[in-house]
């Protein structure tokens, strides 16, 4: 038996793509190798007995899962540790064989080997749409994290080579490991009634485009926004029942312009935003969808796409950074930057139920090669290989 650490940081209040891949890893991991045990280490401080809950749902699934909770800031440390080297392990002891952080920093003073999971190069390709805070976290801790690790993972073959392209002295520490999409919970929901009933709650009519992810620059939004009135603009004399574009996800940072393109292109009536969807309505928006779009300029990975395929969705997503990798050929795929390419992308899904069909088909058998328990599988043999240099050692 050995003892495998996690960050469980990523895991605390609403999560965000890291924690549902930290989540999803962890889960995995933890029911397929009950032969090690397995500690969640959390700074908290705000919001603690909250935070214990959240940590609970995970002890309390199997007798080899526990938990390390320090009680202090966890931005408070991450921005200290930048300056002065306060030893993790202060914190969280010593008798660890490995720890895993999943996003993007080791702090100083961690026990044994380390591991860190870093999701993509947006800071580097697109600085201008990651938050500020963000950009300076990385500036005082990625490449010091990067030299700290033993092991860089991260989502797919296109962020191995993003990182390689900008940190080429890392290469040979860089092992993809591509997330997964949670099948039980992501799958075709058939039951009329029960979409309707939950979108008359998002106020979302039939029928519709969907995205779904946080409303920020890099998803690209604003050439959607184009793309989908010069969709509308071809039936401009027509009675149809034309799609409603809904924005699904909670509203990040830099995106004001985007409602200024809305309200130039006289989209008011025509664009909804939900914001959050809560994780029971989810397969049901999903599979309530007309068609799933998801144009991003920039993704380490992208699981939105993957969610979709898994509830028998069709999607639409760009030719851009992972997303093809991630989707094959099961989408239709469009230049992010060709706003015309895109409109006839959702004229194509809105005027052709035959490709609409092949699609849901092609993509419920693209999701099913993503599990988690592939995804763990692949993260573990990670692990057990710095276990076997350490024997060797």
């Amino acid at each position: 038996m050995i003892k495998i650490a996690f960050d469980a940081l990523p895991l605390l209040g609403r999560k965000t793509g890291i924690g549902f891949c930290a989540d999803g890893q962890i889960r995995a991991m933890t029911t397929f190798h009950v032969e090690h045990q397995f500690i969640l280490n959390y700074f908290a401080a705000r919001n603690l007995e909250q935070h214990k809950q959240e940590i609970a749902a995970y002890v309390s699934r199997h007798q080899n899962i526990s938990a390390r909770h320090a009680f202090c800031s966890p931005y408070l440390y991450r921005v200290l540790s930048g300056f002065v080297p306060v030893p993790y392990q202060w914190f969280f002891g010593s008798d660890c064989q490995i720890t895993h952080f999943f996003n993007y920093i080791v702090p100083p003073g961690v026990s044994g080997k380390s591991v860190v999971t870093v999701h993509d190069m947006v800071y580097q390709a697109f600085p201008e749409t990651v938050r500020g805070r963000t950009r300076r976290m990385l500036d005082l801790g990625l490449v010091k994290s990067m030299h700290r690790a033993d092991r860089i993972v991260t989502d797919s073959e296109f962020s191995k080579s993003e990182i390689i392209k900008y940190y080429p002295e890392f290469a040979a520490k860089i092992r993809v490991v591509p997330c997964g999409v949670d099948l039980k919970k992501f799958r075709p929901v058939t039951d009329q009634k029960q979409i309707w009933n939950i979108l008359k709650k998002y106020h979302v009519h039939s029928p519709y485009f969907l995205y779904l992810g946080t409303i920020e620059p890099r998803k690209n939004l604003e050439r959607l926004m184009q793309a989908y009135a010069q969709f509308l603009s071809v039936y401009a004399n027509s009675s149809e029942n034309l799609p409603q574009l809904v924005l699904a996800g909670a509203k990040g940072w830099k995106n004001e312009s985007l409602f200024r393109t809305i309200q130039q292109l006289h989209l008011e009536k025509n664009v909804l935003f939900t914001e959050y969807i809560a994780d029971p309505d989810l397969c049901a928006v999903l599979s309530g969808a007309l068609a799933f779009v998801f144009p991003s300029i920039y993704e380490g990975f992208g699981m939105p796409p993957l969610e979709a395929m898994a509830c028998g969705t069709p999607v639409l997503v760009s030719d851009a950074a992972s997303l093809p990798e991630v989707t094959g050929k099961s989408a239709v795929i469009v230049p992010p930057e060709d706003v015309q390419a895109m409109a006839d992308g959702l004229h194509l899904l809105y005027t052709d139920p035959a490709l609409r069909k092949r699609l849901r088909a092609e993509g419920l058998a693209r999701a099913a090669q993503f599990s988690w328990e592939r995804s763990a599988e692949l993260l573990y043999q990670v692990y057990e290989e710095l276990l076997d240099e350490s024997e060797k050692s």
